[in-house]
């Protein structure tokens, strides 16, 4: 995956504006980049229709959305939903060139609240809410909606409340007709994604 310069340049805006810099930085950790990076190059083989619409809830500072426009998926419009309103701002920078361009746009929101008509919603905060939390979420999307999740085994911050132990378990909770299903071990944890459609 090649980066456009002019994105790099609006990431290290967002860093040097931040109120919070090392809550920022922490978006471009290895191990987030890296998982990124696999959901995309998953999705890139999986994913083949013009113009998608993208709806990422948990969307945090907009990292995931910024390297999606620079993937091989061919994006109308990415939204991205976070509960916390001070990655609001932080989400428009690193987009800004998208956003210019109206492709891009960050909503602070409960994802549990949010109304989504998405060709594809992905979640990659999934040990961040309970599972009663995911279930509602879940009763909100469409059956023809492509769902993406992530979620780990990292269970030693006080914020995952609901990790899993292994793939199967994380299947087993998401309530999928899974396509796609994979592991990525890190160097401190594994991060766990599937993708599929909602069981009727």
């Amino acid at each position: 995956m090649k980066v456009e310069i002019e994105d790099v340049l609006f990431w290290m805006d967002a860093i040097r504006n931040s109120k919070d810099r090392y809550r920022t930085l922490e978006s471009f950790w290895k191990g987030q980049v890296r998982s990124k990076i696999w959901l995309i190059e998953n999705l890139q083989r999986l994913i083949k229709a013009d113009n998608v619409n993208i709806d990422i809830v948990g969307g945090w500072n907009g990292v995931l959305a910024s390297l999606l426009f620079n993937s091989d998926i061919s994006i109308c419009h990415i939204n991205s939903i976070d509960i916390d309103p001070t990655c609001e701002t932080t989400a428009f920078t690193i987009n800004k060139r998208q956003e210019m361009e109206g492709r891009f746009t960050a909503i602070t929101s409960d994802m549990v609240e949010y109304k989504s008509d998405a060709d594809i919603i992905i979640n990659t905060s999934c040990e961040h809410i309970t599972q009663d939390q995911y279930n509602k979420w879940l009763s909100t999307i469409s059956n023809d909606t492509l769902i993406v999740l992530q979620s780990n085994n990292y269970d030693v911050l006080d914020e995952h409340i609901r990790c899993v132990n292994n793939l199967k378990e994380f299947i087993d909770q998401s309530k999928l007709d899974i396509i796609d299903s994979a592991e990525l071990p890190l160097d401190m944890y594994s991060r766990y994604m599937i993708v599929g459609y909602k069981s009727v």
